[in-house]
């Protein structure tokens, strides 16, 4: 093993919830790493219109740069490594990278998430401008289009109804295979008249960046301007299984209200975690989870007197009073 970095707090993600927590543990005065692989799904995000601040919409690789200047201000350490496995220590965790070993007291996992994209030739130059994979992000940049909902699932059925609100004109693509979808659901596409089509797709239609049409097996092609796809998603969380933390059925790491795994010192915020995968919601969480942590550390430094420590020396080289002059007179009162 060779040397191994060391830092009160480790954050590993430098997405949105990683740089917002490192603003607030910087800003706390705590001595924080972040350590990113350079994966946050912010980076596939051409235009994002729904945060906060930004009434003419911002890219996610400029909100990352500018998270990441803001986070610069409170100097942490920085580090690009891919975090393979962790271990719960007497002192805290000890974390192996691609490139070094890295400890610390508190850890915040906010690694993330990755949408599962269609498996469909020459769709990717889509992302983010006419394929989608969040109605609540992009539905309303939908409005008025014709519009198809790639998937097989309840979750299709239901993000095709969601879409009604944004869109007349809606269909469902299954890519050959056969709907999963449970009667009520099934009831739901007929009360609605919302088409499916069970062919596969053998081709997509574009301008660039701009979804024309779908091309079928049964030789039809469908004209559509935008697809959302409704494949699932990969969370992030093999360090938080390596270290015993809870993760639900869909792989999300469990947390509490202050983004508390069951491991005592383990946090976890974004998107790995129930956070309906919203960037606005993520930098809270990142917030939340650094105010905790901060916290924790506190009552920490109160238990071990590590805080006393500090204040002795505060005492012995630093003036700890105000000057306080009796009114009126212009002297200086003595403190004892």
């Amino acid at each position: 093993m060779g040397k191994i970095k060391t830092s009160e707090v480790i954050i590993v993600g430098g997405g949105i919830a990683g740089l917002s927590a490192a603003i607030y543990l910087g800003r706390a005065k705590r001595d924080t790493m972040v350590i990113d692989s350079g994966h946050s799904m912010a980076r596939w995000e051409p235009e994002v219109q729904n945060y906060l601040g930004f009434p003419q919409g911002i890219s996610g690789p400029e909100l990352l740069r500018l998270g990441c200047r803001q986070v610069g201000r409170y100097q942490p350490t920085f580090v690009h490594d891919l975090i393979r496995s962790a271990r719960r220590t007497r002192t805290g965790f000890t974390l192996k990278g691609s490139k070094g070993f890295y400890h610390c007291n508190c850890l915040l996992l906010a690694t993330g998430i990755f949408h599962i994209p269609p498996d469909l030739p020459g769709v990717a130059p889509c992302l983010g401008h006419s394929m989608f994979f969040c109605k609540d992000c992009d539905g309303y940049r939908v409005q008025h289009q014709s519009v198809a909902i790639y998937g097989w699932t309840n979750e299709a059925v239901e993000y095709a109804l969601g879409i009604l609100v944004y869109s007349a004109c809606v269909i469902i693509v299954t890519d050959g295979r056969n709907p999963k979808w449970s009667s009520r659901h099934k009831k739901w596409l007929r009360e609605y008249k919302i088409p499916v089509h069970t062919a596969t797709i053998t081709g997509v239609k574009r301008s660039r960046n701009k979804i024309q049409a779908l091309e079928l097996s049964n030789k039809t092609q469908v004209e559509i301007e935008a697809l959302f796809t409704t494949r699932g998603d990969i969370y992030y969380n093999k360090l938080a299984k390596c270290l015993g933390a809870k993760v639900d059925s869909e792989g999300q790491i469990q947390v509490d209200g202050r983004m508390r795994t069951n491991v005592r010192g383990l946090y976890a915020a974004g998107c790995v975690t129930p956070a309906n995968c919203q960037m606005i919601i993520a930098a809270g969480q990142g917030a939340t989870a650094a105010q905790a942590i901060n916290r924790e550390l506190f009552e920490k430094s109160l238990r071990t007197r590590s805080l006393r420590q500090v204040r002795n020396l505060q005492v012995q080289h630093k003036k700890t009073r105000p000057t306080a002059r009796r009114l009126g007179t212009g002297h200086k009162i003595a403190c004892g």
